[in-house]
């Protein structure tokens, strides 16, 4: 009779990354869950003959990317990315999870506009989702019916955006801070100094404004001002409050370190893109990185990579949120803010690490780890016995380049084109389900739906 650890999937001879550790050991894999983690010194030679076997070849697995913030564009926008192509993407790029945006089109503004996301998503979607409803100036009481064990969180954009989902009436903020039960997860940047930093320049270019000058327009102090404000009001009314796609240095100064994430009322995020590339990149990216907030000085990227490390900043997304080429070639003011990121935001912070920048440990912390104590994700973001079997195992030392032909994304480009990186994605399982296996792409898989402790 074989054992209750049989009949499962075991990844053998591997470099695990999980909990502030790195050490050699194999994974057996039950149904959707991690059944047991083994050391390098266990014996496994039965367990070889019970199972599946798939030899790591001493690469590395760390736990799946959870990606806090991405735009997939469904419903509405599906001519720039739909969950099926992204979700696609993701699992490529090792992400497992992702939580998604509520300015689709309509915007996600109702309960039922809501789990219409959740019912594309469960017949569409690769990785494990969730979505964030949205708020807009007049919607609170409807924001209020959202249930926090199915639901991430809700979104406030405390800035230019979307339809109906600029919030700019304090006393629609002062009313979602001090009766919301949920996380509130805001963007920052604040409308009036945006609009007056425009006016200045449009009367300096007209329509012609270089594409320099938008960290000038998205300025430091329209990020500055929306931001003390948003965590004055959290701070008020002891609301969960979490800042997005953080972007300069001087924010970094709103935020805490002295105490444990778990415990943490006020959390912040920094986006790939923010490590990534400096206002220095406009002059040959263009608006392929023109994003809202916008990537300011590489004084202002040392200072996130920086503020993450001391735990300042507690989370790594991705802001995926494709355009096509035609929308980002548009003059300054109609060029669309956003890029698609998804497929290769976990290479990119491997690339850091081969930098000496950041450990693997640290990566596995601000991409998995964190976003689930942040969150309170239910099972999922650790390398854990008992918890879904959410992985991506890596090749550490697998050159390659990222082309138009390699992309996954619906919008068929990348601010990455031409980038080398070292380390690339060999297998990504969801839910105990090798999904991404060497480009080799299981689309008749789906994830689930996550959940959350209240």
């Amino acid at each position: 009779m074989k054992d209750n650890l049989s009949m499962g999937i075991l990844l053998k001879n591997a470099q695990i990354v999980n909990e502030g550790q790195l050490f050699p050991g194999h994974i057996l894999i039950k149904g959707e869950r991690i059944a047991k983690i083994f050391s390098q010194e266990d014996d496994i030679s039965e367990l070889e003959k019970e199972n599946d076997t798939i030899n790591i070849h001493n690469n590395y697995i760390l736990p799946g990317v959870i990606d806090d913030q991405v735009h997939f564009r469904e419903p509405g926008l599906t001519h720039k990315a739909n969950i099926h192509t992204e979700s696609i993407a993701a699992v490529a790029g090792g992400t497992t999870s992702f939580m998604e945006m509520p300015n689709t089109v309509p915007n996600t503004l109702t309960q039922q506009l809501l789990q219409d996301k959740y019912d594309i998503a469960e017949k569409n979607s690769l990785a494990n989702y969730s979505f964030y409803m949205g708020v807009s100036n007049d919607n609170i009481d409807e924001v209020l019916k959202t249930d926090p064990k199915t639901v991430c969180g809700v979104k406030v954009f405390m800035g230019a955006s979307t339809g109906n989902m600029l919030v700019d009436n304090q006393k629609t903020l002062e009313e979602l801070f001090s009766k919301c039960k949920l996380l509130i997860a805001a963007h920052c940047e604040d409308e009036t100094t945006i609009r007056n930093n425009s006016a200045i320049y449009r009367e300096k270019y007209d329509e012609d404004v270089p594409i320099s000058c938008h960290p000038l327009i998205r300025s430091e102090e329209a990020c500055y001002k929306s931001s003390a404000n948003a965590i004055a009001l959290a701070k008020k009314y002891n609301t969960r409050f979490h800042l997005f796609h953080l972007s300069t240095a001087k924010e970094i100064g709103l935020l805490d370190n002295t105490i444990p994430l778990k415990e943490k009322r006020i959390t912040a995020e920094v986006c790939i893109h923010h490590l990534w590339f400096s206002d220095e990149d406009y002059e040959k990216k263009g608006a392929f990185i023109k994003w809202n907030p916008a990537v300011k000085k590489a004084s202002d990227r040392a200072a996130l990579l920086q503020g993450l490390l001391v735990n300042k900043i507690d989370v790594i997304a991705t802001d995926h949120a494709p355009h096509t080429i035609e929308e980002k070639l548009r003059p300054y003011f109609n060029a669309a803010s956003g890029g698609p990121m998804v497929q290769h935001a976990l290479v990119a912070m491997l690339e850091l690490y081969h930098d000496g920048k950041i450990s693997l440990e640290k990566i596995a912390e601000k991409m998995s780890h964190a976003v689930t104590d942040c969150f309170k994700i239910v099972d999922r973001g650790y390398l854990r016995e008992g918890y879904f079997a959410d992985l991506v195992v890596v090749d550490l030392d697998n050159p390659w380049t990222v082309e138009k032909e390699n992309l996954l994304y619906k919008c068929g480009w990348s601010p990455m084109e031409g980038q080398i990186f070292k380390s690339k994605v060999m297998q990504t399982f969801v839910n105990g389900h090798l999904v991404y296996n060497r480009g080799i792409i299981d689309e008749d898989f789906r994830g689930k739906r996550m959940s959350f402790e209240v």
